[in-house]
């Protein structure tokens, strides 16, 4: 691929943030006229809640969510064992984010022509998440549509539910100024930016069982690497500290998520310099000469998801993450213009910035 040619943002490698967030605004109006009162939170979270008919505290907790163009690498790597794991994976990690535990999780496979071998490769990574999720995978559907995808592709999607109290829900109401961020690093890429990553990283020439000197493996290894399940980790924190806040931190990246669980008199400070931005992400911005506001807008930067604690119980939380390498990455503040700021996010794409 020509230098020339290469996108410098994620709308130009086809993926419009702005053009999602603006159809999520659109159509509340018509979501809201389906929903009674058992409805506690819908459209524009990270989950949905819906109260339990005759149950004054038990609230269902849903997400819905696919794999996205990820599924690419495993057409052309002709790996499948791994991308169920990712299905699993965006879904449970929104779901938590409300304080909900994952209670059992359906997929969506779609194809062409079923090739049974390939979708049980599929199914059984799905499994593989759900048992590290802790949840049942009941069911799901397999649909067959000749002529609608092209031969040997196939799409994803999952659907998982959960359980929380009403008095136990996260929605950052509890945050306070001068609470601590901790960071808990991504496994990767996870499974958000890939159409850019795709456009920077790979052409028709690519062999991706090279090995990529910058990566210490090959690309295909890198970008098929699952998405990292945060059941467990929270789990844990939970039972060690008050957690005020959860993000995962997915498509929009450290800009458009963090926003959505604090009140508007409220921002994040990041630091960028306790933590370190994983080489796949240094190798995208610097083939493709992206500038640092876009991969922060396009990709989780290394922090996979992100908790909200009290100051006192910082160190607390890191000892119950111990194992994972998270970090106290950064702090609440007053919000003056943007509901995301950083010391210096310019030292995101140095490699000194080793955390």
């Amino acid at each position: 691929m020509s230098k020339k040619n290469i996108p410098a943002s994620y709308a130009e490698a086809g993926v419009d943030i702005a053009a999602g967030a603006q159809l999520v605004s659109r159509i509340g109006k018509l979501v809201r006229a389906t929903q009674g009162p058992e409805v506690v939170a819908g459209v524009g979270g990270f989950a949905s809640l819906y109260r339990l008919p005759g149950d004054e505290g038990s609230l269902l907790v849903a997400s819905c969510d696919g794999v996205g163009t990820k599924l690419k690498l495993a057409f052309l790597t002709g790996r499948h064992g791994t991308v169920g794991i990712d299905l699993v994976a965006m879904n449970v990690n929104d779901l938590i984010c409300t304080g909900a535990r994952p209670l059992f999780f359906l997929d969506y496979f779609a194809t062409g022509k079923l090739e049974v071998a390939v979708a049980e490769e599929v199914i059984a990574g799905i499994a593989k998440g759900c048992r590290q999720a802790r949840c049942a995978l009941v069911g799901g559907e397999t649909a067959e549509m000749p002529g609608f995808y092209p031969a040997g592709e196939y799409d994803l999607a999952g659907f998982a539910v959960g359980l929380t109290d009403e008095g136990a829900v996260l929605d950052g109401s509890r945050v306070q100024l001068g609470d601590v961020v901790i960071g808990l690093p991504a496994s990767g890429l996870h499974s958000n930016g890939y159409s850019l990553a795709r456009r920077v990283l790979i052409d028709d020439d690519t062999d991706l069982m090279a090995p990529v000197p910058e990566l210490g493996r090959s690309l295909g290894d890198e970008l098929l690497e699952p998405t990292h399940i945060y059941v467990d980790d929270v789990t844990r924190l939970k039972a060690a500290v008050d957690v005020r806040a959860l993000v995962h931190v997915t498509g929009g990246g450290l800009i458009e998520n963090p926003p959505r669980v604090l009140p508007e008199s409220m921002a994040w400070r990041f630091n960028p310099s306790r933590w370190e931005v994983p080489a796949v992400m240094q190798l995208i911005a610097e083939r493709g000469r992206v500038p640092v506001d876009e991969m922060l807008r396009t990709f989780n930067m290394g922090l996979g998801m992100l908790a909200v604690v009290p100051a006192a119980s910082a160190d607390e939380a890191l000892v119950a993450l111990k194992g994972m390498d998270a970090k106290a990455v950064g702090e609440i503040v007053a919000r003056q213009e943007q509901g995301v700021e950083f010391t210096d996010k310019e030292m995101l794409l140095s490699t000194s910035n080793a955390g």
